[in-house]
Formats: C-alpha cells, sequence, structure tokens
C-alpha cells in the first residue's frame, strides 16, 4: 500500500519527526490522572507537518476516531477510522483499526501552555498538539 503513494506521503512519518523539536521535552508531564481530566472526552488537534491540523476524538468510552478529510488525505489512505484508547503507566495509548496497520501505540504527554502539549511516541517521533473542547 504504502509504495503505491506519492514519494512525499510515504515519508509523512518522517516529516512529522522532523517538524517537531527533536530536543527533549519540556513542560510538566502528564499523569494518568491529568491525561484522563484533560485529554479524555476531548477533541485533539494534531499539527500537521505541512500545514493544519488533525482532529482526534478522545471518547469516555474508550472510542478513538479522527478524521483526515479535511487535510485531503482521502486520496491517499482511508480518510477515518475508529480504534481504542487507554492509559498505561502515565502514556496515552491507542489503536487503530487500519492506520498504522493496527498496531498498538502508546505517547508520552507534555504540556507547553494552557490548552498546547507536545507527544512522543514509543518510536521517538514528536509532534505538538491543542486540546479542544469537549465531545
Amino acid at each position: 500500500m504504502l509504495t503505491r503513494l506519492p514519494p512525499l506521503l510515504r515519508t509523512l512519518p518522517l516529516c512529522l519527526a522532523l517538524a517537531a523539536s527533536p530536543a527533549a521535552a519540556t513542560g510538566e508531564a502528564y499523569s494518568a490522572r491529568d491525561i484522563e481530566r484533560q485529554i479524555i472526552g476531548k477533541r485533539i488537534y494534531l499539527a500537521a507537518p505541512l500545514g493544519g491540523e488533525f482532529p482526534l476524538n478522545y471518547r469516555r468510552s474508550g472510542v478513538v476516531d479522527g478524521s483526515g478529510e479535511a487535510l485531503g488525505l482521502g486520496r491517499f489512505i482511508q480518510p477515518t477510522d475508529t480504534g481504542k484508547w487507554w492509559i498505561r503507566g502515565n502514556r496515552l495509548c491507542q489503536q487503530f483499526t487500519t492506520w498504522y496497520k493496527g498496531a498498538p501505540m502508546c505517547f508520552e504527554l507534555y504540556r507547553t501552555g494552557e490548552r498546547t502539549l507536545k507527544w512522543i511516541r514509543d518510536n521517538g517521533q514528536t509532534g505538538t498538539a491543542r486540546i479542544g473542547g469537549e465531545i
């Protein structure tokens, strides 16, 4: 599937990693309690490396869903997907049905502002996001 994508999109994971600061995380780390109170039940907007935002909905039921339609990703990948989320230690974990071949992944979260955060995925990729309203 990946080989049928245009070269720019095949390198999207690398672009995501390079777009964010490679420096150590700054700001206060989220605890499991912080994640439950400030992330769960909200829409989180991931900053896209080429501009725009990618919304993910962390529903209180344990479901996470997202859509890349606004970014035009539907031409290259399945534009929407649904999966599950859970908290392991002080990390937010998720697993989608199709995206990332259904592989589970976990993230450390660091507060960078009142409604902004930096994330570090368990594979070392980093990025930023903003916390939206209740869903």
